[in-house]
């Protein structure tokens, strides 16, 4: 079916002008002058035509940290499915998401590999790729990260948290980062100082510090900026390229700015819940207010400025793009950890609201228009082998195209949301911008106030390698 896009601003990380757009079948075919001959002839033939005027007409989002059915302690796995979460993330104007395969210790990489492939077969509503966490480093699951390359997952997943779980030791890290060096793969770094943080939070429980605020009190930021300065240097060794994954501090992001003036090859992403919310408004809340806000990194002080160095490293590039780490949790999950902030699974539901936080920030003057754009779609997509393809409004790409509505203000909350979540970390807040019309590879999956796309129409993507690397 021909699909014609008429009367809109097309916007792109490059700049946004007004266009028409000619979608044929899964990909678009033309970026029109507006009242073009060629528009026209569509208009006069059998071409679905969708007004967009008034309207932003920006790439479908893509959304590179989700964790979707998690299992994240014995008793909890995060709430969102492959099926509701990826429907969310269309209601949202979010059409491409990367989970990840989970390779614990002790595990073989194929077989991780196979469940999850299994997990999302025919569930996803838009489309999705995976990373490798990698919690086992050895000479085994190193030796098959070249057969995951050739099968299109192409970014390594690593953590200096969670001792006895996922942690790596430097040694391990160094070693997967040079063997991801000689593959081309992007390494991506939890970066925080696990051995210390485990310390502190085991004194804080020793004295009756269990309350959900000192979950934030115990992941300090100087721990955050040790690690990613760590994480540089070894990476630095190695040759290997670096993305340091949902960084929320000001002291880590100095240490990003340092190794990117050093002229090395690291980037870094931060999150919604890092750029609005904050540890005395939000964390420091007594009982289940306080824990539907743990997540790790936690939630920064607003006094000491942790937000307002954020949205300046986006505005700069220090910060390249922008995710979620959406990984949410029912109230009788987070519950479990009422009387021990260390047993609270940690996570938030975000996957819905990323374009509309994110345009919150154009709105407010943070960001323009085209850089709300770059970091949520098209920078996201070049770093993680889908240039090209997605995060672009160009003849050729695939037709992933949101039309977007600038004026319409609505309240995010647990009541309006498509998350399978009972409670929103979002409760309350007021946002100006909303996907209006969303396709995905030019199948309409969202429009007029309904979901119109269905289970098993996202295809798993095959990633190529770095394009700014390549």
């Amino acid at each position: 079916m021909t699909v014609l896009i008429s009367g809109g601003t097309v916007v792109n990380a490059t700049g946004a002008s007004p266009a028409d757009v000619i979608v044929e079948g899964e990909r678009i075919a033309a970026v029109l002058a507006p009242d073009s001959e060629l528009a026209a002839a569509a208009r006069r033939g059998d071409a679905r035509v969708i007004d967009a005027r008034d309207r932003y007409v920006v790439p479908g989002g893509v959304d590179v940290h989700v964790h979707l059915q998690l299992p994240m302690t014995p008793e909890s796995t995060s709430s969102d499915t492959f099926a509701s979460g990826t429907v969310a993330a269309a209601w949202g104007g979010t059409t491409t998401v990367i989970d990840f395969v989970g390779q614990a210790r002790g595990r073989r990489v194929r077989d991780a590999l196979e469940e999850r492939f299994a997990e999302a077969e025919g569930q996803c509503a838009v489309d999705y790729g995976f990373h490798l966490s990698m919690g086992g480093v050895d000479a085994d699951s190193l030796a098959e990260l070249a057969a995951l390359v050739d099968e299109g997952i192409t970014s390594l997943k690593l953590f200096m948290a969670y001792p006895g779980v996922w942690y790596s030791d430097d040694g391990e890290i160094l070693r997967a980062m040079q063997r991801a060096a000689d593959l081309g793969v992007l390494v991506m770094m939890h970066a925080e100082n696990g051995l210390a943080i485990d310390v502190l939070r085991d004194q804080a429980a020793a004295s009756g510090r269990t309350a959900p605020v000192w979950h934030g009190r115990t992941r300090p930021a100087l721990l955050e900026g040790e690690a990613v300065h760590r994480a540089a240097a070894l990476a630095a060794v190695a040759g290997a390229p670096l993305y340091i994954v949902h960084l929320s501090a000001a002291e880590a992001l100095a240490e990003v700015v340092a190794a990117r003036d050093a002229g090395r090859n690291v980037f870094a992403e931060t999150c919604p819940q890092y750029l609005y919310l904050s540890l005395e408004e939000q964390l420091d809340r007594p009982g289940l207010a306080g824990a539907r806000h743990i997540c790790s990194p936690p939630l920064r002080s607003r006094h000491e400025g942790h937000q307002d160095s954020l949205w300046r490293g986006l505005r700069t590039d220090d910060l390249s793009v922008v995710s979620t780490d959406h990984c949410p949790f029912c109230d009788k999950d987070k519950a479990l950890g009422l009387d021990d902030f260390r047993r609270v699974p940690n996570g938030l539901g975000t996957i819905e609201h990323r374009m509309d936080l994110l345009h919150q920030g154009v709105v407010a003057g943070e960001l323009s228009v085209s850089r709300w754009v770059d970091v949520c779609s098209t920078t996201p997509a070049r770093l993680f082998g889908l240039a090209g393809k997605k995060g672009v409004i160009a003849p050729g790409a695939d037709a992933d195209i949101v039309v977007y509505d600038p004026t319409a203000e609505h309240t995010l909350g647990a009541d309006a949301h498509h998350m399978q979540v009972d409670n929103s970390a979002w409760e309350g807040v007021t946002v100006t911008g909303r996907a209006e019309t969303v396709l995905s590879r030019g199948e309409v999956v969202v429009e007029a106030g309904r979901f119109r796309g269905r289970a098993g129409h996202g295809r798993f993507l095959r990633r190529s390698l770095c394009e700014p690397l390549r």
